[in-house]
């Protein structure tokens, strides 16, 4: 990967396009799934979603895997397929952008009203 496909994330558009290629030759309950995790993702994703390519690339994988194997999605990520992302994307990684912020919040105001008190 060079500079100006870093820049402008041309290489992360090719990526993409090949996930969704890929995706398409699931069977329809998988591919149902592929969507529900992409959209349950997506709050872990760091500003360019660079971060999330190697974790997309690996659940692409395990969905082709067991639909080779003939297992059903239901078999292999269970009925919470969202605390399956959550799980995907780590624990420390696994909080969302809304998390962060709001513990940021919170040490801002605890801080304030410390200087207030005393």
């Amino acid at each position: 990967m060079n500079v100006w496909e870093t820049i402008t994330g041309s290489d992360l558009t090719r990526e993409w396009k090949a996930f969704e290629v890929r995706a398409q030759a699931l069977p329809a309950g998988h591919r149902a799934a592929w969507e529900e995790i992409k959209g349950h993702l997506s709050p872990y994703a760091d500003f360019t979603g660079r971060n999330l390519m190697p974790i997309l690339d690996n659940a692409l994988g395990l969905l082709e895997e067991t639909a080779a194997d003939g297992q059903s999605v239901h078999e292999v990520l269970g009925d919470d397929i969202e605390g399956f992302c959550a799980a995907l994307a780590g624990e420390e990684r696994g909080r969302s952008h809304r998390d962060r912020w709001r513990r940021q919040l919170n040490r801002n105001v605890a801080r304030k009203l410390d200087r207030l008190g005393g």
